[in-house]
């Protein structure tokens, strides 16, 4: 008897991790959702229009990932984080600061891009741990995208 309980603690650790790394992640892709706008609206300079439209397509893609992730969360019954203050004290990624010049918003996205791939290869091997697939073939796909955007924005800096 003693030994089953001990095995259903293990499970909720193991889910509880997984839920508290999904919920990082929903609010690191709403920290980057803001922060994406506002290099949008706020970026200036000779590289302009190109990085105007690539910081609008990557803020809708992390809409799709962030709601994505929450769907998630939903399905294993957990509680996305949905409020601004909590994204804040969850977030491994910080907001604009609103002094980034062109090419410090894309060295710093590419920093936060790092920070999230490395975060959710430790969500993919807990969710591998804890047998769910559905949340590691998804953490998988945004970990390829986000080293995509890496190998990209280092290339746009040369």
């Amino acid at each position: 008897m003693a030994k089953a309980s001990s095995n259903k603690s293990a499970g909720k650790t193991k889910s509880s991790g997984i839920e508290q790394l999904l919920n990082q992640q929903v609010a690191n892709l709403n920290v980057l959702y803001v922060k994406l706008h506002h290099y949008h609206w706020y970026v200036t300079g000779e590289q302009f229009y190109a990085l105007h439209e690539k910081f609008e397509e990557l803020y809708n893609e992390v809409t799709l990932k962030m709601d994505e992730v929450a769907e998630r969360m939903l399905a294993l019954k957990a509680k996305p984080a949905s409020t601004m203050k909590d994204y804040l004290d969850l977030a491994t990624v910080q907001e604009a600061s609103g002094k980034e010049d062109a090419r410090k918003m894309v060295q710093t996205l590419i920093e936060d891009f790092a920070t999230v791939a490395e975060e959710l290869q430790e969500g993919i091997d807990m969710a591998e741990e804890a047998g769910d697939a559905p949340t590691a073939d998804m953490l998988t796909g945004f970990k390829a995208d986000f080293e995509k955007h890496m190998w990209m924005l280092r290339s746009f800096l040369g």
